[in-house]
């Protein structure tokens, strides 16, 4: 920084701006400051911005924006074709998961994925559904992996630490493995509670998950490869 013979300030310092663009200050007198911008093929930008206490102006040149389309990644419901699923299915409740399981395998019917296309493993109960989910991903022999099973509230904790390890279970399965995990396993109060999520009044549950599996499915063999 310099003083001529008139009093002006002359600053040397250069200043960055966020889009890249070179600017210097002007010769003003010490009250006032302007920035000139340096030529440059970078973008300028509307509006202005506070600096170090100087108000810089920033115009934008519409003529050199580039806009690039935004895409948007979707999965598909109805190309269902060469997609494999495996199901892992809890044993204890079984008179909600099994419900639950028909409910997917009807879905995966009506969304024309093939019945050799799907397998069902069966486990004692939900908490030993994590590493078998693991298991298959690894496996790679499947696109998508549903988890169903049931944990119903007792008169214990137990209730609290089973549902709160399936839960992590299958979500360490899913990220372990890069394959989807999709996690269809039912937390209620009672036994009413799960039968109306299990094709009751408040729809299937494994019906729902089903439609999951097959759109993450989609997502990642035609998109995230």
């Amino acid at each position: 920084m310099a003083l001529n013979g008139n009093g002006c300030c002359w600053i040397q310092e250069r200043i960055l701006s966020r889009n890249g663009c070179s600017v210097f200050l002007a010769p003003r007198s010490r009250s006032s400051a302007v920035i000139l911008p340096r030529k440059s093929t970078a973008l300028s930008f509307s509006s202005s911005f506070q600096f170090q206490g100087f108000v810089v102006d920033r115009k934008q040149s519409s003529s050199s924006m580039q806009t690039a389309a935004v895409r948007h990644l979707v999965g598909s419901v109805t190309k269902t074709q060469g997609l494999r699923f495996a199901v892992v299915v809890a044993r204890f409740n079984e008179i909600v998961t099994r419900q639950l399981l028909e409910g997917a395998l009807d879905t995966f019917r009506k969304y024309s994925v093939n019945e050799e296309d799907i397998d069902v493993v069966w486990v004692p109960g939900s908490f030993e559904i994590g590493i078998v989910a693991e298991r298959l991903g690894k496996s790679r022999n499947y696109h998508a992996i549903l988890c169903i099973g049931a944990v119903i509230r007792g008169d214990t904790t137990h209730y609290d630490a089973v549902a709160n390890s399936v839960a992590s279970g299958v979500l360490s399965a899913g990220l372990n493995s890069g394959v989807p995990c999709i996690f269809g396993v039912l937390t209620c109060e009672d036994m009413d509670q799960a039968l109306n999520r299990a094709g009751g009044k408040s729809g299937n549950k494994g019906a729902e998950c089903a439609l999951t599996a097959i759109e993450m499915a989609s997502l990642f063999d035609h998109h995230l490869k």
